[in-house]
């Protein structure tokens, strides 16, 4: 009897931890994410075998990682899970793999907006927006592109652009890991002024992993 009702607790345990987890197949994102998450999603061909794959980001609502200010405010402290599910020629979309820890969770006084996109060249990109309400006048938003080659997803360009919000000044560079090319913009959200690019040769590296490092 001790033995039966230890492993009923067991699989209540495994029902719970599995209703709080994303799904590894579905039909969309919205059957995929359990419901109180919130979270995004883009279709496309990652990888091209003529099949719209799906990209999910979500966040999940974990009470050890909520917290309520004084005025009632709640704040959701989990990070970001990313995850890529690839379209199955019988229908619905099965995981492929799952990232987590990539960004870093938001606090009282920074958060981090993530924009994710397949574009129509099947490439994936990611963009982290980060926000701090107290103690920087800067933004900074940073578009990660990956591509998928040889088994998995490769870092292929980056672009940057950080912005004073007290005077306008604007700094974008771009960074192409298949030319290994640098071009930077230097430019005013505030005002008209003459932009200034310049352009830089990049050391030739092995290409980074989607989840080989988090995304700043």
């Amino acid at each position: 009897m001790k033995k039966i009702v230890f492993s009923l607790i067991l699989g209540a345990c495994a029902l719970g931890m599995n209703a709080q987890a994303l799904k590894q197949q579905g039909t969309s994102a919205e059957q995929i994410v359990p419901k109180g998450w919130e979270h995004s999603e883009a279709e496309g061909d990652l990888n091209k075998d003529g099949i719209k794959d799906l990209v999910v980001l979500a966040k999940p609502n974990f009470k050890e990682n909520m917290q309520t200010r004084d005025d009632g405010y709640e704040y959701n402290f989990n990070p970001y899970i990313l995850a890529i599910y690839f379209g199955q020629a019988e229908g619905g979309f099965k995981q492929w793999k799952q990232y987590e820890d990539m960004f870093e969770p938001d606090s009282e006084w920074s958060s981090v907006d993530v924009d994710i996109e397949i574009t129509e060249r099947g490439t994936l990109n990611i963009s982290p927006d980060h926000f701090a309400s107290a103690g920087s006048y800067d933004t900074s938003q940073t578009t990660y592109t990956f591509r998928f080659q040889n088994g998995d997803f490769y870092l292929i360009g980056k672009e940057c652009t950080e912005m004073s919000r007290s005077t306008g000044e604007m700094t974008t560079v771009s960074e192409n890991y298949l030319t290994w090319k640098r071009q930077t913009v230097e430019d005013n959200a505030f005002e008209e002024v003459e932009k200034k690019e310049t352009w830089s040769k990049l050391t030739k590296e092995p290409l980074k992993k989607l989840g080989d490092e988090g995304l700043e």
